[in-house]
Formats: structure tokens, C-alpha cells, sequence
């Protein structure tokens, strides 16, 4: 039951929310971490925790937190607004996405995002009512580094009012076992402070036969795969294909005026289950160093839709390589006014020329990059049906290795190699 000033409002949370999340919803300890594979209900259960929770404790404040603050849009301020409207609490609720922001109408509590690419804006909130108590950090994955979630643990300090409790829940995919989030939740001695759940899509009751056959025809077709997207395991990376990268910021125009530096893009096309990535990259030739500055890297995107965003962007006059195997949607692209944008070329043993090459250089990687980071760091040799490595790389965590392949290709001697 949620009160609204003399209202009430009788919701079934069982029903609304479903099964499988008992513990995760009535968990009071600081750091309740959720790792699980995709359509596992891991975003919309918090989503919906928040809402309930909000409208039930009058002096609650919550900050929202990604990575990059862009991606905070499309994600968990979408799944906010889905839980708003599946509790049917619409009518109490202000909903602004200049700047995104949500405020329960009846006491005025809000709903902050943030983004870690501006920390200045995360440490510096103060709340007009209330506490700000609890805090969701969807994709924690990205945080690749243990002291930027530090400085997140830090800004939920101080007294909160009697009755309330201060939390903050992790929520992401477990691609990578070697990530600090293992060590410090899941491997972890026993703690009342911490809940560490592993959840999957075999928990989500509301999945039709089209969303299952999809993991189904994942376990037969990439179990390796299967054990992380779909039942929510570590991924255990071994063999990567490029070790000599790191994350660090860096300001571009500085990049640019490295002598002999050149830009780089390239663009692989997905749809329904893939994404369409780009690649916007930086190469020192002389100094053997790739600085990767931007990418997209989004499912569903028609023709026209890549064009707009990669307007948006400001590449729309650059030169794109792009996948050689997509010939009418890069005709398409040209006429749309990717006037630069052009076939990859093809040639026997293209991938592994490819990665030859960019093996020699050292990779720095912005941190707002946050996909390209994913791919690097789990772009793995694939295995044998006895496990051995062979000299090919998994067909997985490849759309921005691929884009960025098809990039280069400009930068490598000779006029044989394909990057299809």
C-alpha cells in the first residue's frame, strides 16, 4: 500500500514486481549488488524499488548514477518512468529531462542522475528535503576503477532521519571475473552490510517463448555466451587479444596537435540482437599510439537513425570505413550525406592482419568510452572443443574491435588485407 497525502492506493507489489527478488527488496544494508545476465528483471526491480520506496519514506532522496551521463537517458531514467507508469503513479509524479530530474509531487523528494565523467556534480548535491540515502549505480561494471566507486560510497554520508537507512545498489553484467566488484562483494567474508545476488532470466516470469528462444538459441549456438548474458556467471577472460591498452582521460584537442596525428572511424552495422558501433579514434603513427575518443554503440538502428546520431556527433563529414558487407546500407548512408563514408576492403586472412597490426600499438581509451573498454577487455583468441586456443578470435565483444579494424585500414602497408 502506498500513501498519497488522504489517499490511498492499493497496489499487488507481487504482481507488479513478481517473483524471485524477496531478499533484494527487503534488504536494509549498505551495498546490495546484483550482477545478472540480461532480461534477469535486475533494472526494472530496482526501478520499481526506488518508486515504492520514495512514496513510502517522505524524507527519501535518490541519486541515480552511470558512467557517462548521456548514456543515464536511455536507460535507468527509462526504466524509472516505466515503474512510475507500471505502479500507476503517474499523477504524482514531475518528470523533467532538462535537467533530468524527477520530484514526487506530494513532499517534493527527488530523483538525481549523475554522471562520473562530471564527479564535481556527484559530490556537490544537496538536497532541499530529506536525506539523500540511497543510490542506484546501473552498469557498475564500467567503474573499472575501485576508487571511483569510493569516491560514490563517500557522498552518501551523514545522518539520515529516524526510520530511514542509507544504500546503494549495483546492478550490471559480470563479464569480466578479474573486476574489483568480485573481490570486494562476492568474495567477500559474511557481512550484514552486504547483499551479493546473482540472478538470471530464468527468474523473470514475464519473458514470452520469443525472449527465451533467444537465450535458448544462445546456450546451443555461444555457450560461452550463455553462462554470462544468460545465467548471469562470471565471464572468465583468458588469451585477450590486445593487453597493451589502458584507460585514461586525456583532452582531445591536445591529442590533435601531436605531430603527424591522424583521425580514424570506422562503423560495423548491427540491428536487433547486435549493435551498429563507431569507432572515433586518434593515431600517433610515429609513437605507436591509438587514443580512442568517442564511440556509438547502440542495438535497433535503422539507416537513417545512424545518420542522425552520427550528425549529432559532429563526424558527419569524416571518413568512415565501414563494413564492407553491408554494400546497401553504406549506398544508403552516402545519399543520406555521409558523403566520406566508404567499403572496407576485402582480402584473405583479414581479421588477423588486422589485429597484427594494432597489436604494435599502445591503446589509450577515454574513460566516457565505456562499450570500448567492455569489448578490450574481454576480446578473447577463441577456444577448440578440448579448450585450446586457436588463431581466431571469439565471434563476441567484437563490434567496436571490428569498427576499429576497418578504421586502420588506411594506416596498413599493402593493398591485400580486408577488415570484413
Amino acid at each position: 500500500m502506498v500513501k498519497i497525502k488522504k489517499k490511498e492506493k492499493w497496489i499487488s507489489l507481487k504482481k507488479v514486481v513478481g517473483k524471485h527478488y524477496n531478499q533484494f527488496w527487503n534488504f536494509k544494508g549498505r551495498y546490495r549488488v546484483v550482477k545478472g545476465s540480461r532480461a534477469s528483471k535486475k533494472s526494472k526491480t530496482t526501478a520499481l524499488w526506488i518508486i515504492t520506496n520514495m512514496m513510502k519514506y517522505p524524507d527519501a532522496n535518490t541519486l541515480v548514477i552511470r558512467k557517462v551521463f548521456r548514456t543515464l537517458k536511455d536507460s535507468c531514467f527509462t526504466e524509472l518512468k516505466w515503474a512510475i507508469n507500471r505502479l500507476g503513479v503517474q499523477d504524482y509524479w514531475d518528470i523533467k529531462e532538462s535537467p533530468l530530474e524527477m520530484t514526487y509531487i506530494p513532499t517534493g523528494q527527488k530523483i538525481y542522475f549523475r554522471g562520473l565523467d562530471d564527479p564535481l556534480k556527484v559530490t556537490s548535491i544537496t538536497v532541499e528535503k530529506g536525506a539523500l540515502c540511497w543510490m542506484w549505480i546501473e552498469e557498475a561494471y564500467e567503474i573499472m576503477k575501485e576508487s571511483d566507486f569510493d569516491m560514490l560510497d563517500e557522498s552518501i554520508r551523514g545522518q539520515v532521519p529516524e526510520g530511514l537507512f542509507k544504500q546503494i545498489t549495483l546492478t550490471f553484467n559480470p563479464w569480466n571475473e578479474h573486476h574489483w566488484i568480485k573481490k570486494r562483494f562476492f568474495d567477500a567474508p559474511p557481512d550484514p552490510d552486504i547483499l551479493a545476488i546473482t540472478t538470471n532470466y530464468l527468474m523473470n516470469e514475464f519473458l514470452d517463448d520469443a525472449d527465451k528462444k533467444v537465450f535458448e538459441t544462445m546456450k546451443k549456438n555461444n555457450p560461452r555466451r550463455y553462462r554470462v548474458a544468460g545465467l548471469g556467471e562470471w565471464g572468465i577472460v583468458e588469451g585477450l587479444i590486445f593487453e597493451n591498452w589502458e584507460e585514461k582521460e586525456f583532452n582531445l584537442e591536445d591529442i590533435k596537435k601531436i605531430k603527424g596525428i591522424k583521425s580514424a572511424f570506422g562503423l560495423d552495422f548491427g540491428y536487433t540482437n547486435d549493435p551498429s558501433a563507431l569507432f572515433c579514434g586518434m593515431v600517433d603513427l610515429n609513437n605507436k599510439v591509438i587514443y580512442v575518443f568517442d564511440e556509438m554503440y547502440k542495438e535497433g538502428m535503422s539507416n537513417e537513425a545512424i545518420y542522425e546520431e552520427i550528425t549529432r556527433m559532429g563526424y558527419r563529414k569524416e571518413r568512415i570505413r565501414a563494413d564492407s558487407a553491408e554494400p546497401k546500407s553504406i549506398d544508403r548512408l552516402r545519399t543520406l550525406g555521409l558523403v566520406n563514408i566508404r567499403a572496407a576492403r576485402k582480402g584473405k586472412d583479414s581479421v588477423n592482419n588486422g589485429i597484427d597490426f594494432i597489436q604494435d600499438f599502445k591503446i589509450i581509451v577515454h574513460p566516457k568510452c565505456v562499450n570500448f573498454l567492455t569489448e578490450i577487455s574481454n576480446y578473447t583468441w577463441d577456444t577448440d572443443k578440448f579448450g585450446k586456443k586457436v588463431n581466431k578470435p571469439i565471434d563476441d565483444f567484437n563490434h567496436l574491435m571490428d569498427a576499429m579494424r576497418y578504421a586502420l585500414e588506411d594506416f596498413i602497408k599493402g593493398s591485400t588485407f580486408s577488415f570484413d
